[in-house]
């Protein structure tokens, strides 16, 4: 077998793994899920444990679901035994993972943790292990068989216990609530979260960097307005300072070209684009993002609820505040 067929043969049997243990959900997910939201409901957290290959996948879990709103830490058995229990507190709930169910660390553990009345729920691929024996509730993990020609290294069945944990972690998710807006706050330092909680009024241009014309402007006062502004539009407004239209570079290049040449003398209200797409200053600023490459336009005029012009956003400033 070649290095292609066999890399695609372990992607086989990894999804094969994942189907079966999707159609394997249950109503004992749904208890899981209660217990969850109840431990979450009292101020509790989701604690994870594993050892080994399932220690890593725990982290993961754990991190997915903390990201995500619901409080979790991992807790490593063997540190566990030796003072780490004390991770543990009343109204947690506590995952165990285990494939085969009968690794001695996770069971010796859990005898210590329902005496401190820690609920365990096991992800485990045999409902008859001793883990499962020792849970409160159980989710089953069972996968067809591993992808390693020698049915020992964890693969298929891992990747599905990551599932498990992923599909647990949207679905505590939905149940609760979980916001948008509360996402972006658990990820303040990165790009997710930037792109989240950044409003237009915190990224619009504002004043002398908006090339803000009146309709009686001709196009040569509109070319040297956007000019200063180093904008790529010109934004014309009424006598009472009300957006009334939009006029680009492009639009300037686009009547040069097709030989307008008197284009210049030309009044901006007689070739502005009437009636532009406006954005609101309390939008959020991917939103935004979103407006600018489903239109595929560069520049947007900002205005408040009475049709003002307040600013505007062009499009060459979203990468310098890493909004894409």
């Amino acid at each position: 077998m070649g290095s292609i067929e066999l890399a695609r043969r372990v992607f086989d049997i990894e999804i094969d793994g994942l189907v079966a243990v999707r159609d394997s959900i249950d109503e004992h997910f749904l208890k899981a899920m209660d217990m969850c939201l109840t431990a979450l409901s009292k101020g509790g957290k989701l604690v994870v444990t594993g050892v080994g290959k399932n220690l890593h996948i725990a982290e993961k879990m754990s991190a997915t679901l903390a990201s995500t709103g619901s409080t979790s830490v991992v807790l490593n058995p063997s540190q566990a035994i030796h003072g780490d229990l004390g991770i543990l507190a009343q109204n947690d709930v506590l995952f165990a993972l285990s494939y085969s169910g009968e690794s001695e660390e996770i069971k010796n553990l859990i005898p210590a943790v329902r005496r401190l009345g820690v609920p365990v729920i096991a992800i485990t691929g045999y409902a008859e292990s001793g883990l499962a024996k020792l849970s409160q509730e159980v989710l089953l993990a069972k996968v067809p068989k591993e992808a390693c020609p020698f049915g020992m290294a964890p693969t298929a069945s891992t990747t599905a216990t990551l599932a498990l944990g992923d599909a647990l972690a949207m679905a505590l998710l939905d149940a609760r609530g979980f916001r948008k807006e509360e996402y972006a706050k658990l990820h303040p330092g990165g790009a997710i979260g930037r792109a989240l909680l950044l409003r237009v009024k915190d990224i619009m241009r504002k004043d002398e960097k908006v090339a803000k014309v009146v309709s009686s402007a001709t196009v040569k006062e509109v070319v040297v307005a956007m000019t200063k502004a180093r904008g790529g539009a010109a934004y014309v407004v009424d006598e009472s300072d009300k957006l009334v239209g939009i006029y680009t570079d492009g639009d300037f290049r686009r009547n040069v070209a097709a030989g307008n040449c008197d284009i210049l003398n030309s009044q901006v209200s007689e070739v502005m684009t009437k009636n532009p797409t406006c954005v609101k200053p309390e939008m959020l600023a991917v939103d935004v993002l979103r407006i600018l490459e489903q239109r595929n336009i560069d520049d947007l005029p900002v205005v408040d609820d009475a049709g003002y012009l307040v600013g505007a956003i062009d499009i060459q400033d979203l990468p310098k505040v890493k909004v894409m």
